[in-house]
C-alpha cells in the first residue's frame, strides 16, 4: 500500500477540527454520514442519543466484499472528552498535537481517519476486499452509552477490530474487566454543632468510619477499587444528616467484583448501624468483562495483518473499559489495537504519524488479505 499521507493527515485533521464532546456529536456524525453517502453507500444512523441526551446517533455503513474472506466490523468512536472545544492541530517533529491548551481528539479520531483512509485506497485503486462493516458510536468516553443503547441486531458480523488503543501499533488488547458504579447514600441526624451535638448524628463520620473499614486501590491482580468523590454537609455549626460517595470496582473476575462490592457495602451497613444511621448502597453493573480468544478470528487477522507489515506483536491485558465490552457482552468478537497515540484524555496528548500510518496499513491489510 502506497499510502497517501498528506490526504490521511488532512482528513485527521479536519475531523479534529469538528467539536465532538461527548453528547455533542451530531456534527460530526453528520460529517462522516455525508462522507459516505458521498461516495454511494446506505448509512444506517440510529438515534440513540435521544436516550440519554446526545445530538447525536451511532453510524453503520455496510460495505459488500469483492473476494472470498469472513466479514470483519472495524469500530472507532466519535466522541471527545473535554476540553475538546476549537481543537488546533498541529504538527511537531514525529508528532501531531494541538497548539492550545485543549486534547487532541486522537482518540479517537485516529482510528476513523484509518479506516477511512485504507478503504479509500482500496476504493480508489479497485482493490479487492472482505465484506466490512464500519461502526462509529457515540458517547464511548461516557460509559460507552452509545454502544449500550446500539441495537445489535443491525450487525450481522461477529467479528469486530476497535481501533481505539493507545501505545504503538503491535499491542492486541485480549481483555478488559468490568466495572460496578456504586452511590453510597448516608443518612444521619441534625443536630446544633455547638449546643447540642450528642443529640446529632454526623452522616459525614459515619462515611468516614465505613471507608476506613474497606479495602481500596489494588486489590488483586485482577481487581481494584476506589472513592471517586464525596460530598455533603454545609455549615460548621450543624451536625451533617446526609452525605454521599461515589465509587468503582473492577475486575476481570465477575466473582471477586461481586465479593468486593458485597464487602464495601458490609462496610458501609456497619458503620451505619453502629452510629444509629441508615446508607442506601446503591450499584449500577456498568459493563461486563470481555475476553479475546487467540483462536478466533478477530484475533488472528490482527496478528497476521502486524506480521505481514513486519511489527512486533504483543497482547495486553487492560484495565479500562471500552466499546469492546459492551459489544463481547452481546455475542461479538472483538479486539482493541493502538493508533500511535499517548497521553490522551489530557493537554499533553499527542499522535506519533508514523505509528499512525503504520496503523492505517495494518487495517488496510486487514481489510483485503485473506487469512
Amino acid at each position: 500500500m502506497e499510502l497517501n499521507k498528506k490526504r490521511l493527515l488532512d482528513t485527521l485533521c479536519e475531523m479534529i477540527r469538528i467539536d465532538s464532546v461527548s453528547l455533542h456529536e451530531k456534527e460530526m456524525a453528520d460529517w462522516i454520514e455525508t462522507y459516505f453517502k458521498n461516495r454511494g453507500f446506505d448509512v444506517y444512523r440510529d438515534e440513540a442519543g435521544k436516550n440519554f441526551g446526545s445530538n447525536g446517533g451511532n453510524l453503520l455503513i455496510h460495505v459488500p466484499g469483492t473476494m472470498e474472506g469472513e466479514a470483519l466490523c472495524f469500530n472507532a468512536h466519535i466522541d471527545t472528552v473535554s476540553p475538546g472545544n476549537g481543537i488546533e492541530p498541529v504538527v511537531d517533529g514525529e508528532f501531531l498535537v494541538s497548539k492550545g491548551d485543549t486534547i487532541l481528539a486522537a482518540d479517537d479520531k485516529s482510528g476513523i481517519a484509518a479506516i477511512l483512509e485504507a478503504y479509500e485506497y482500496i476504493r480508489e485503486n479497485n482493490i479487492p476486499h472482505r465484506e466490512m462493516y464500519f461502526l462509529f458510536t457515540i458517547c464511548e468516553e461516557q460509559n460507552m452509552m452509545g454502544s449500550k443503547n446500539f441495537d445489535v441486531s443491525k450487525l450481522p458480523c461477529k467479528n469486530m477490530v476497535s481501533i481505539d488503543g493507545a501505545g504503538k501499533p503491535g499491542v492486541i488488547v485480549t481483555a478488559a474487566p468490568a466495572k460496578d458504579g456504586i452511590v453510597a447514600t448516608f443518612k444521619g441526624k441534625k443536630a446544633h454543632a455547638g449546643i447540642e451535638p450528642e443529640k446529632g448524628i454526623n452522616a459525614i463520620t459515619m462515611a468516614s468510619k465505613a471507608i476506613a473499614k474497606m479495602t481500596l486501590g489494588r486489590i488483586d491482580a485482577e481487581t481494584t477499587a476506589n472513592i471517586g468523590r464525596i460530598e455533603g454537609g454545609g455549615q460548621t455549626n450543624v451536625v451533617t444528616d446526609e452525605v454521599f460517595f461515589t465509587a468503582e470496582v473492577r475486575s476481570h473476575s465477575m466473582e471477586k467484583l461481586k465479593n468486593q462490592v458485597e464487602s464495601m457495602k458490609k462496610a458501609c451497613e456497619e458503620a451505619a448501624a453502629e452510629m444509629g444511621g441508615q446508607v442506601d448502597f446503591a450499584v449500577s453493573h456498568d459493563y461486563p468483562c470481555f475476553v479475546l480468544s487467540q483462536e478466533s478470528f478477530a484475533f488472528k487477522a490482527c496478528m497476521a495483518a502486524y506480521e505481514k507489515e513486519g511489527i512486533p506483536t504483543s497482547t495486553l491485558i487492560g484495565g479500562g473499559g471500552g466499546d469492546c465490552n459492551i459489544f463481547a457482552g452481546s455475542g461479538i468478537t472483538c479486539a482493541c489495537i493502538a493508533s500511535g497515540m499517548y497521553d490522551v484524555h489530557s493537554s499533553n496528548e499527542r499522535l506519533n504519524l508514523e505509528e499512525f500510518y503504520t496503523t492505517t496499513r495494518v487495517v488496510y491489510t486487514m481489510m483485503t488479505e485473506k487469512f
